[in-house]
């Protein structure tokens, strides 16, 4: 059972909906538009001026990238109004989680946050991450990432009391990917190619409707800690292994503390204690409904979970005046 947080009941969930509602606006209105930058700094702008408006001691451990790479919301940047003496939160977040998808009014683009107390996030260079990850109702040590595709399948499939070839696998639509892609398709699976967004994609094995019973795959290792907090705080299991493909982001993880490159990294160990995990779609997708604009107001779908309470929440807003 997971404590509850006394530091985080001081924060309350739906402000956190309320942040993550702000930046999915802003990126609304440049849906479609071809330019990923000023959708991406529109929800940045967006999701900094909501988090500044809360009474924590919030320090960003997820961001945008390092401050020389982000102006707004870099690692390390402090956020809250009540710095000195609020809670201390630790946050994690991406203002626009699929900003290709949003140039080109793709599926699945969220913002998504999650908060947990001082020292329960990872904090992760902005480097690749290898994944793997299930939902619920699976036995401890299902997956593990130290072996292949093909041995997970078996594992899940014995686990679920199916034959490997009705696993559905989620794997991001990239060329490194053709080896897991070409293994899958050996053993009969289906898989469900995305071509961006891989924190909808992991939390899609959470859900049955998504019909997704894996995630694996390299994508970003922010992403990965992030979708790690989401799967606390509703079920299931995820590993991560940080890549790093040359000298200076060997040199990053360094400055981060990370001291053994190679290690596997569990759910807890991303996200341990009482999370919340908050995400707003911005554009239409398998998780959630965009920000639909109408005349005189617009609509957003929300979700936001806590890990202490397991509850799940959908909420479906009205916006006008904006």
């Amino acid at each position: 059972m997971i404590r509850p947080s006394s530091v985080l009941d001081r924060v309350l969930v739906l402000e956190m909906v309320r942040v993550t509602e702000a930046a999915a606006i802003a990126a609304s209105t440049l849906v479609g538009r071809g330019d990923e930058k000023a959708a991406d700094h529109a929800a940045v702008e967006a999701m900094r001026a909501a988090l500044n408006e809360l009474p924590m001691d919030g320090t960003v451990v997820i961001g945008e990238g390092e401050r020389d790479e982000a102006p707004m919301l870099f690692i390390g940047e402090k956020v809250g109004s009540a710095q000195g003496s609020g809670p201390a939160i630790d946050i994690a977040l991406d203002p626009l989680e699929g900003t290709t998808i949003t140039a080109k009014a793709g599926p699945n683009a969220l913002a998504v946050l999650a908060i947990a107390e001082q020292g329960c996030l990872l904090n992760a260079p902005d480097v690749y991450m290898d994944k793997l990850a299930v939902g619920p109702g699976y036995p401890d040590g299902v997956i593990d990432l130290a072996k292949t595709p093909t041995d997970n399948i078996r594992s899940i499939a014995a686990a679920k009391g199916v034959e490997p070839h009705e696993i559905i696998a989620c794997v991001l639509d990239r060329p490194r990917h053709a080896p897991i892609i070409a293994e899958l398709r050996a053993l009969g699976c289906g898989i469900v190619l995305i071509p961006d967004g891989d924190v909808a994609g992991v939390i899609a094995v959470t859900d049955p409707d998504t019909t997704v019973d894996v995630y694996m795959g390299q994508g970003g290792a922010p992403e990965g800690v992030l979708a790690a907090a989401a799967l606390r705080c509703v079920g299931g299991q995820i590993q991560g292994r940080l890549v790093f493909r040359n000298d200076d982001e060997r040199a990053r993880a360094a400055r981060w503390g990370i001291e053994d490159l190679d290690r596997i990294y569990t759910l807890e160990e991303m996200a341990k204690g009482d999370c919340i995990f908050a995400a707003t779609g911005v554009t239409d997708g398998s998780l959630l409904q965009g920000v639909k604009r109408h005349q005189d107001y617009h609509t957003t779908e929300s979700i936001v979970m806590r890990a202490s309470s397991g509850t799940v929440r959908r909420i479906y807003g009205e916006h006008r005046g904006g």
